[in-house]
């Protein structure tokens, strides 16, 4: 299947077909470019290391390639990234980015630092499909998916900052697939850009560097068993079914039995000892009691996991508050205690709006949620 990127390569005006963004083909999107026009398959290589490592979008610049290839794709193709409008610098070293998309839409992406690790938190839909009651994101409603040059350039407008600071360092050594939007929902195009951040010739990021995270599209967690190794995180956040329905709406459609066997058919298909991350946002009142814990306990056996507790972000609307840090605490000993690998994620960003769940862009939404929130808020504002 074509990705948007390839798709995307109609009429521009009378019988002029449009250029091929080169910037969204991964390896075997390059070599069959490359075919097409009678070239080798080692000028894939040559391409990728141009605009992902050197960072160069004018052919001319590229001295290994003949002065006749550079003039034919000149012609036929252009390297063209999102373009950054807003880059902000939070007091803890987080670091966000505004992209403006063709259409008027605009995507964030966050970067985290962590000691030695560097967490690039990227988007993959123009607002997001799904409708978790505790997501700022959320609210925003859906326009589309991102195309694999508007998925990979968030990387590249983030390596292109660090290395005009930090040229002989590896900054950025993970990427997360966290940011707007379902990956799963946009699998072929996500698959693309995930092959670009660990291909040798590009990014080259250990798979076991980029984590793909999902709310719990059941079918693509068993796609992306067969079609990719890469780390994925599950977005859990309650024990049952009937809290999680609340948390999580798409869990009506594939409820927590169904998720984990997904989960368990996950760790199976890998290569390696393959551990899955579930994140739990900690609500206060909502999901965060001793018993809760107990429950989650048991819906994990038998899965190899780690559990990311997630504090609340709150934001304006919303109708739930960060727990406490005595409930977090001990909600933290019990699954430790039970030998389940538990982190808390310290809350970073908070000043640039960048921390987990409140990236929200700039969204023309097709869904008419944002309406719809409005509304509701308006009644309530007038009992």
């Amino acid at each position: 299947m074509q990705n948007d990127d390839q798709s995307s390569v109609t009429e521009a005006s009378g019988n002029s077909p449009a250029k091929v963004n080169l910037l969204g083909l991964d390896r075997r999107g390059l070599e069959a470019f490359f075919a097409d026009m009678g070239e080798k398959a080692f000028r894939a290589s040559q391409l990728l290391k141009w605009i992902h490592q050197l960072g160069v979008d004018d052919f001319d610049e590229m001295t290994n390639l003949s002065k006749a290839l550079r003039t034919k794709l000149q012609a036929h193709a252009e390297i063209r990234a999102p373009q950054v409008v807003l880059d902000q610098g939070s007091s803890d070293g987080t670091h966000k980015w505004v992209l403006r998309l063709d259409g008027g839409n605009h995507i964030e992406t966050v970067f985290i630092p962590d000691g030695e690790r560097g967490t690039l938190c990227v988007s993959s839909q123009v607002g997001c499909a799904l409708e978790c009651s505790f997501c700022s994101t959320a609210r925003q409603g859906f326009n589309r998916n991102l195309s694999v040059a508007e998925i990979i350039g968030q990387l590249r407008a983030a390596y292109t900052f660090f290395n005009a600071r930090h040229r002989d360092e590896r900054i950025i050594t993970n990427v997360v697939l966290m940011g707007m939007g379902e990956p799963l929902l946009n699998f072929e195009n996500v698959i693309a850009a995930m092959n670009i951040m660990t291909d040798d010739d590009s990014y080259g990021l250990s798979k076991r560097r980029v984590t793909l995270s999902t709310a719990g599209v059941v079918p693509g967690m068993d796609r992306l068993a067969v079609e990719a190794d890469v780390s994925l995180a599950v977005s859990l956040h309650a024990p049952t079914d009937e809290l999680r329905n609340e948390l999580v709406p798409l869990n009506r459609k594939y409820p927590i039995k169904e998720l984990m066997e997904a989960c368990k058919r996950y760790v199976q298909a890998g290569s390696g000892k393959r551990k899955i991350t579930f994140e739990y946002v900690m609500l206060d009142g909502v999901n965060d009691t001793p018993e809760h814990a107990r429950q989650l306990l048991k819906v994990l056996k038998g899965v190899p996991s780690k559990v990311n507790l997630i504090p609340f972000n709150p934001f304006p609307q919303g109708k739930y508050q960060r727990s406490s840090n005595k409930a977090i605490e001990t909600f933290w000993r019990i699954l430790m205690d039970a030998g389940i690998t538990t982190v808390t994620r310290r809350t970073r960003g908070d000043d640039i709006d960048a921390a987990c769940g409140q990236l929200v862009g700039k969204v023309q939404d097709r869904t008419k949620r944002q309406q719809r929130y409005a509304a509701q808020e308006s009644d309530q504002g007038g009992l």
